[in-house]
């Protein structure tokens, strides 16, 4: 977020995404925040907006949660 860049906020964020078997994301939940809820935020705007290759159990794709982190670093 450019308010986030202008006030030089940085930090990683994880959210552990339900990912269901047609690849497209269920629901996400914080696992380790970066300190700054506009990153929290701007991440699960993210996570939820992805497409994902869905897991396969037995070679079957099949609902699966997975931990996304994202690293918000100012260059």
């Amino acid at each position: 977020p450019a308010i986030s860049k202008k006030l030089r906020e940085q930090g990683q964020v994880i959210h552990s995404v339900l990912i269901g078997a047609d690849g497209l994301p269920i629901s996400a939940t914080l696992v380790k925040t970066s300190g700054f809820e506009r990153l929290d935020q701007a991440a699960y705007a993210a996570v939820m907006r992805w497409r994902y290759v869905p897991g396969k159990r037995n070679g079957v794709a099949t609902t699966m949660a997975f931990n996304v982190p994202i690293n918000w670093v100012l260059e």
